[in-house]
């Protein structure tokens, strides 16, 4: 009954947070963080003891799922090499830089623990990325960026933690036997990946074939999947985060949404979007639960000189110092990149220095992080405790705090009027797009309206055809304008219904054979395939009340 409770209270001050952050003009994540610690702080508030393992099974799934689905698959393959430069190179960069910085700030910590901790404080969360960065506030190519690089160095990020805790258990350290496991890891992630997204996709069509299956219940198979990948990774010891991620990534590329019907469509779309919405909040606040509880056990080894200045002061240079080490490297790939474009005679697109620093500041951590260290053994193979374990959780959660805030509050001031070299194909894309299939709704209809007849009806048939049409030419009139008011024609009657979904079906057409032809992506496709869903839904309802 407790834990009922609790769920219950988290849900409804996430619900809570939604409203207040409109009065309050502060990021969103901070205020959950601040309603969790305002929860947890009296002696007789909300206390929680969370299990890593547990934890990452019902959070983390999920999120990385729906991020790597909505995530835009063409822009990720195009951006692949600063990703994998971030997500593998950056990581072990971090692991070395800040793991030797870590152990002569704080010497207390033996070496091998200040690499785990790196490790662990690697990865930047997709979570926390999504939630704080405003994709109108950074350049899309460095959001594309971000994101893909949170989606991949989770993996890296949290394979390596395990290499290096099992060295401070063990007190040994195979390179040769680290890698192949990191291979294996990565390797047998993605392959159980493409068979939970192969499972759910004949689940689908099993329930196609068998017919008058409510929607319901291929929604179902759809939240399944994610847990389905995770845990099957896991079982033969694979990055389950990994296994996730490529399910999310390959959902739409391998068309098993075409064996969902429209309802089913429509009710997937939309509960994703309300999960994203609860977990994300519910994982800040309790992240905030977490914060008392540090704050009041501040360890003795951090608080030697002064009991508050002290901590601070570390938990800040810390994490400045992993935006120092995310801009440093950023700005040598940068040059690297101009480099070989030049020895390659090809045009290069380098970040300016704003580019770079709002890209190492926007490396946020988050519930990995929180996770991963919150995982840590006890003790050791001989019984005794495991080394400054106390301090590290206490610092990680420090960073994962300290690295939000000032991603909150810098992060819009470094990114606005933000300028990146190139331009982004995405709004124009967007607009040609809408343009094409108004122009195809266009020829259907006139194609229609000119059939052969006599009478009134052919004249009220053409009629209505033009009042449609009229509709359709301001629409592509207003393309180039960012608050297109899309016009809905306000005629009624069974030959206005026809025509229009005889449009809707050429605009169906015409997307496809764009995205066929590469003219758009598959982001772009689900969007503007759920705008017309959602115009045909309503088009049947219209139908049936007549």
């Amino acid at each position: 009954m407790d834990v009922a409770i609790f769920i219950l209270v988290v849900l409804v001050f996430v619900a809570l947070s939604g409203a207040l952050v409109r009065l309050v003009r502060v990021p969103l994540p901070v205020l959950q963080i601040a309603i969790g610690a305002a929860l947890a702080w009296p002696a007789k508030g909300l206390h929680v003891e969370i299990d890593p393992e547990l934890f990452l099974l019902v959070f983390i799934p999920p999120l990385l799922f729906g991020d790597a689905f909505a995530a835009p698959k063409r822009e990720l393959v195009a951006l692949r090499g600063p990703i994998l430069d971030l997500a593998i190179g950056l990581v072990f960069f971090t692991i070395v830089g800040f793991g030797y910085a870590l152990h002569w700030l704080v010497p207390s910590i033996p070496l091998v623990v200040a690499f785990a901790l790196a490790a662990v404080l690697s990865p930047t969360d997709a979570v926390a990325v999504s939630a704080i960065v405003d994709r109108n506030v950074v350049p899309s190519r460095l959001m594309h960026i971000l994101e893909g690089e949170s989606l991949l160095n989770d993996a890296s990020g949290l394979v390596m933690f395990r290499f290096a805790v099992a060295a401070a258990l063990t007190g040994s350290f195979s390179f040769a036997g680290a890698s192949l496991s990191f291979l294996y890891a990565v390797a047998a992630g993605i392959l159980a990946g493409v068979a939970a997204l192969f499972i759910a996709a004949k689940a689908l069509q099993l329930l196609n074939r068998i017919g008058g299956v409510p929607a319901e219940a291929q929604v179902l198979v759809m939240i399944l999947l994610p847990f389905v990948a995770y845990l099957g990774a896991e079982h033969v010891g694979a990055s389950g985060i990994l296994a996730a991620v490529t399910a999310g990534l390959l959902t739409g590329a391998s068309g098993m949404y075409r064996f969902l019907g429209v309802s089913a469509r429509m009710q997937t779309l939309s509960l994703w979007a309300t999960l994203t919405f609860v977990f994300n909040g519910a994982l800040f606040i309790l992240l905030g639960l977490q914060l008392p509880d540090v704050i009041r056990k501040v360890p003795p080894e951090l608080s030697s000189r002064h009991w508050l200045i002290e901590p601070v002061a570390t938990v800040l240079i810390l994490t400045l110092c992993l935006i120092g080490l995310r801009f440093l490297w950023i700005w040598v790939g940068d040059i690297a990149q101009a480099i070989a474009a030049r020895i390659g005679k090809r045009e290069s697109e380098p970040f300016g220095f704003r580019v770079r620093l709002a890209g190492s500041v926007a490396g946020v951590r988050g519930a990995i992080t929180l996770a991963g260290i919150l995982s840590l053994p006890l003790a050791l193979q001989d019984g005794s405790p495991f080394p400054a374990r106390d301090v590290v959780i206490f610092l990680a959660a420090g960073v994962i705090i300290c690295s939000l805030l000032i991603a909150s509050l810098a992060l819009p001031r470094i990114a606005r009027g933000l300028v990146e070299p190139g331009k982004d194909p995405a709004a124009a894309e967007e607009r040609r797009a809408r343009v094409c299939a108004a122009n195809a709704a266009i020829a259907m209809i006139e194609s229609i309206a000119n059939e052969a007849g006599e009478g009134e009806a052919v004249q009220a048939r053409l009629a209505v055809a033009d009042s449609i049409v009229a509709g359709y030419r301001r629409r592509i009139a207003a393309s180039d304008e960012a608050d297109e008011a899309r016009a809905e024609a306000r005629e009624a009657g069974r030959l206005e219904l026809e025509l229009r979904a005889a449009g809707i079906e050429a605009e169906r057409a015409a997307l496809r054979a764009m995205f066929r032809s590469q003219e758009i992506n598959d982001h772009t496709m689900r969007a503007l395939f759920s705008e017309i869903t959602l115009t045909e839904a309503l088009l049947k309802q219209r139908r049936d009340r007549k």
